[in-house]
C-alpha cells in the first residue's frame, strides 16, 4: 500500500517537531554537563595547586625538624660533658669534705693556744726588741730559737684556720651545676622546637591527604560529568542525522510537488552530515546551517 505525499508530510512533520525537541534538549543538557565539567575540572586544578605547595611546605618542615633533631643531638653530648664534669667536681668535694673531716679531729687533740694574729704581735715585739738590743750575746741564740718556735707555731695555726680548698671547691661546684643546667634547658628548648617542626608536617601532611582526596573526587566528577556530556552530544549528533534525513525526504517531496530541484542544498547537506558522522567538528556557522536546513 502506497502512501501519497499528504500522507508522508503528516507522518513525518510531527516527529521532526518531537525530534527537534529532543535535539535541543541534548543540546542544553549536553551544554549544562560541560560547563560542569570546567567548574571541577578548575576546583582540581586549585585543588591540585594547594596540594602542592603544602607538599612544598612539608618537605620545609621536615627540613626544619631534621635540623633541630641534629641540634639535639649536638646539645644532649654538651650535656652529657657538663654532666660528667659536675660528677667529677661533686665527688672531689665530697672526698674533700671527708679528708676536712679527718683533719678536724686531729686538730682537735692539739691544744688550741693563740690565734695567727696574736702569734704574729708577739714575733713583731721580740723583733723590736731585738733591734733595740735587747738580745746580745748569749741571749741571741734565746732569741732565734723562740722565733723559730713562733714561726712553727704561725704556721700551723694559719693551717688550722685553712678550709683546705673546699671554698674554691664549692665554687667549682656551683659553676658546674649551673653549666649542666644551662645546657639541660638547651636540650630541652631543642627538643620542643623539633617537635614543633614535626607536629607541623604531620599536621600538614594531614591536610595534604584531604586535599588529595578532594582534588581525586573531583576527578572523579570531571570524568563523569564528561561521559554525560559525551554522550548527550552523540545522542544530540544521532537526533540532528534523524532530523536532516526526515527533512531532506519533506524537501524532496516538496521539489517533485513543484517541479523545482535542490540538488546543490542536498549536497551541501549531505556533505556535511558525512563529515559530521566521520568525526570531523564541524564549526557553530555549519551546525546553524544544518539546523535551518
Amino acid at each position: 500500500m502506497q502512501m501519497d505525499s499528504q500522507e508522508i508530510r503528516g507522518f513525518l512533520q510531527p516527529r521532526c517537531d518531537d525530534v527537534q525537541e529532543q535535539i535541543t534538549y541534548n543540546r542544553e543538557e549536553r551544554d549544562q554537563w560541560n560547563a560542569k565539567v570546567r567548574t571541577l575540572l578548575d576546583e582540581r586544578n586549585e585543588l591540585n595547586r594547594q596540594v602542592k605547595e603544602l607538599i612544598a611546605e612539608v618537605q620545609n618542615q621536615k627540613a626544619i625538624r631534621d635540623e633541630a633533631n641534629q641540634t639535639v643531638r649536638d646539645l644532649k653530648d654538651i650535656r652529657a660533658e657538663r654532666t660528667d664534669e659536675l660528677r667529677v667536681i661533686r665527688t672531689d668535694f665530697r672526698e674533700k669534705i671527708a679528708e676536712q673531716g679527718e683533719d678536724k679531729v686531729q686538730r682537735d687533740r692539739v691544744e688550741k693556744t693563740r690565734s695567727p694574729s696574736r702569734i704574729r704581735t708577739e714575733m713583731e715585739r721580740l723583733e723590736r726588741l731585738y733591734e733595740q738590743g735587747r738580745f746580745l750575746g748569749k741571749k741571741e741564740r734565746e732569741y732565734i730559737m723562740k722565733m723559730k718556735r713562733l714561726s712553727q707555731e704561725f704556721r700551723e695555726a694559719k693551717e688550722s684556720k685553712s678550709d683546705g680548698g673546699i671554698r674554691d671547691l664549692k665554687i667549682q661546684l656551683r659553676d658546674a651545676e649551673k653549666s649542666q643546667e644551662d645546657a639541660h634547658k638547651k636540650v630541652k628548648g631543642a627538643v620542643s622546637h623539633a617537635q614543633e617542626a614535626h607536629d607541623l608536617m604531620a599536621e600538614l601532611s594531614e591536610e595534604v591527604d584531604r586535599l588529595r582526596e578532594k582534588a581525586n573526587s573531583a576527578q572523579s566528577g570531571v570524568t563523569r560529568a564528561k561521559r554525560e556530556a559525551d554522550s548527550l552530544h552523540s545522542r544530540y549528533i544521532v537526533s540532528l542525522r534523524c532530523i536532516h534525513s526526515m527533512q531532506d525526504l519533506l524537501k524532496a517531496i516538496d521539489a517533485r510537488e513543484k517541479g523545482v530541484a535542490s540538488e546543490d542544498e542536498h549536497v551541501e547537506v549531505a556533505d556535511l552530515m558525512t563529515r559530521l558522522m566521520s568525526g570531523d567538528t564541524l564549526s557553530t556557522d555549519e551546525i546553524m546551517a544544518l539546523q535551518r536546513n
